[in-house]
């Protein structure tokens, strides 16, 4: 039998799940002083669609009870064949990936996400190495938790990352060129020496940042701020990891980028002047 318990005194809230027969709870999260109640009376639904891809149960389970009493809604799957089964059916809003599981691991079915949708991916895993990190990213993750982990970062960063995709109205200029590079706003395109990039949604939502700004300092905290939210205002690894991807992508020769350069200890800039723009 498993036992949900919360603790609502003491400004903790903590959840734990453990099975009565151990003689020591594990502790599936660490404890985090909050100032409200994270497992209590479900809020007003979300309206987004989450699927949980782990092959552990008790962590299914625990990450499934925290979202929908957040008020999602949650599907699962327990192993790589399952979640493309269930991307095609439910086609969910949100997914949080574990890395090590049987038959497809997390990283392949990361890769094979990102070459048929932008769905955001939340990786998730109990041995999170630089190495690792770099490699989800890589193949297109949004984000990256190492277990174990807070209930409030967890819904914190669930929370970001439907948030920054939201659709947005787009702004002026619609389609703009820099010299070799054109991106289209609209369409969310990127073409460089006319050739089609396939880039992430964090990698887009970056470099439109950065062309939109053409010419001016953005910081690290600023980017970070606009592009994955309040919450990661201290991830500069983050951001360095995908500029760098982005680099490889459009730039002539990454290892002296022409387009995004570096200004140390600031941040970045777009430094090629806007040539064209127009509204099509």
């Amino acid at each position: 039998m498993i036992i949900w318990k919360t603790f609502p005194k003491l400004f903790f809230n903590v959840l734990l799940c453990y099975n009565p027969a151990d003689s020591k709870p594990p502790g599936l999260f660490q404890l985090e002083r909050l100032g409200k109640t994270v497992i209590g009376t479900p809020v007003a639904l979300h309206n987004s669609r989450i699927l949980i891809v782990d092959d552990e149960a008790r962590m299914l389970h625990l990450m499934s009870t925290v979202l929908q009493q957040d008020g999602y809604e949650v599907i699962h799957a327990k192993d790589g064949s399952m979640a493309m089964q269930a991307l095609e059916k439910d086609n969910p809003e949100l997914i949080i990936l574990d890395i090590y599981m049987p038959k497809i691991d997390g990283y392949e079915l990361c890769r094979r996400i990102r070459k048929e949708r932008e769905t955001p991916i939340i990786v998730v895993s109990g041995r999170a190495t630089e190495e690792g990190k770099l490699q989800a990213f890589g193949l297109g993750a949004d984000d990256f938790i190492a277990k174990p982990f807070a209930l409030a970062e967890l819904l914190a960063r669930v929370r970001a990352v439907l948030r920054r995709v939201r659709p947005q109205v787009p702004q002026e200029p619609r389609v703009s060129r820099f010299e070799q590079l054109e991106i289209n706003y609209t369409a969310r395109l990127v073409k460089c020496q006319d050739r089609v990039q396939q880039l992430t949604p964090i990698e887009y939502s970056l470099l439109g940042m950065l062309t939109l700004n053409a010419g001016k300092a953005l910081t690290h905290e600023m980017l970070l701020n606009q592009v994955w939210g309040p919450e990661y205002a201290d991830e500069r690894e983050y951001l360095r990891v995908h500029i760098s991807h982005l680099r490889h992508k459009i730039e002539p020769d990454p290892a002296n980028p022409e387009y995004i350069q570096t200004i140390p200890r600031i941040g970045y800039r777009f430094a090629k002047e806007l040539e064209t723009s127009d509204s099509r």
